[in-house]
């Protein structure tokens, strides 16, 4: 009985989930990353970081994304990221993947270095109401000397 139950509730969610991934609607993505959790070919250092993503649902299933966001590793580097980028949720399911373009400016006491990046993702949005989720997803980003996979839970905030 208590498995028919769970099944029900889950249902009922993937259903109110899937009205917040229409057209028109909006959202707020805040996360950490790192989590001393990431794999960096330039630093062997543990790190955290802020990012916050906001977009808007151009199409059912499909939004575009701007994305800032600043991570403070071992051994004096800073990096700041802005770019632009686009998720699609698996129809009614709430697992999402994503793509995007960015900047990187890298602060270090030898100097800075500014480079472009590519950016992949995925994750799953689990839906805490029927506007707020919890975001856990793995990520990957890449440029011309770096290459970072790692972790990261982020809160949604659905408009």
């Amino acid at each position: 009985m208590r498995r028919l139950a769970l099944l029900v509730c889950l249902l009922i969610g993937t259903v109110a989930a899937h009205a917040q991934f229409e057209k028109g609607k909006w959202f707020v993505n805040p996360s950490i990353t790192g989590l001393n959790l990431s794999y960096n070919t330039e630093t062997g250092k543990a790190h955290f970081g802020l990012e916050a993503k906001g977009g808007a649902f151009l199409m059912d299933n499909v939004a575009l994304l701007i994305d800032a966001g600043a991570k403070w590793q071992g051994g004096g580097t800073d990096v700041y990221t802005l770019g632009v980028g686009g998720r699609y949720y698996i129809d009614k399911v709430g697992v999402f993947l994503g793509a995007d373009v960015n900047l990187n400016r890298y602060n270090w006491d030898g100097g800075d270095k500014t480079r472009f990046g590519f950016g992949l993702e995925g994750g799953y949005a689990f839906f805490l109401s029927r506007t707020v989720t919890i975001e856990p997803a793995v990520y990957w980003d890449i440029n011309k000397d770096r290459s970072e996979f790692g972790l990261k839970v982020g809160f949604g905030f659905y408009f």
